[in-house]
């Protein structure tokens, strides 16, 4: 069939893959290190990701402990999650950073679900240029000869198919954080 489709089907699974990731920075009122993952420390004059200069481990199921490799760094993690948009507030203890999750209210849940909703529909147009960006290489292709017609309305079916499945997922992997927010 088309070669490309393949690279198709490589960026919608990509456009999942950042949909994973902002959902995992999402607060859920338990303590997640992967939430740390996208604050950023000036080391030495070189931003540099936390779990990079620390190990992170969940102490409670409220509290994040991060234990930085090099001790001269602690006020800079400290410094950086205060600067987040996280909203939390962590505080030194001698050798290690804690970060205590305060318990969700009702409102705060609701409006995290409305975030992620939007992020899901979000990723679900990102998903569609993808196809449409697809249909319009496949209808060029045909215009230039390069396929048949019989070839360009199978690649077509295939990649709606394709773009049907990982919206699919996407409303899958949206409905289980929702879920995740609201039980906690």
């Amino acid at each position: 069939m088309i070669p490309e489709i393949k690279a198709y089907e490589e960026k919608m699974t990509k456009t999942i893959n950042v949909l994973t990731n902002e959902y995992a920075s999402i607060r859920a009122g338990r303590a997640n290190p992967a939430i740390l993952d996208r604050i950023m420390v000036d080391y030495y004059g070189t931003p540099t990701r936390i779990n990079q200069l620390a190990s992170i481990s969940v102490s409670e199921a409220r509290i994040l402990v991060i234990q930085p490799y090099d001790k001269s760094v602690l006020k800079a993690i400290e410094k950086a999650i205060q600067a987040s948009d996280l909203g939390i507030n962590p505080s030194k203890d001698g050798a290690v950073v804690r970060v205590p999750f305060p318990q969700l209210t009702e409102e705060r849940r609701k409006e995290l679900c409305k975030s992620i909703r939007k992020q899901g529909e979000d990723a679900k147009v990102a998903i569609r240029s993808i196809r449409r960006d697809a249909n319009d290489k496949l209808k060029a292709m045909k215009k230039n000869s390069e396929i048949t017609e019989d070839d360009q309305k199978a690649a077509e079916q295939k990649v709606q198919k394709m773009t049907d499945r990982f919206c699919e997922e996407i409303d899958k992997i949206s409905a289980n954080k929702e879920k995740e927010i609201m039980e906690v």
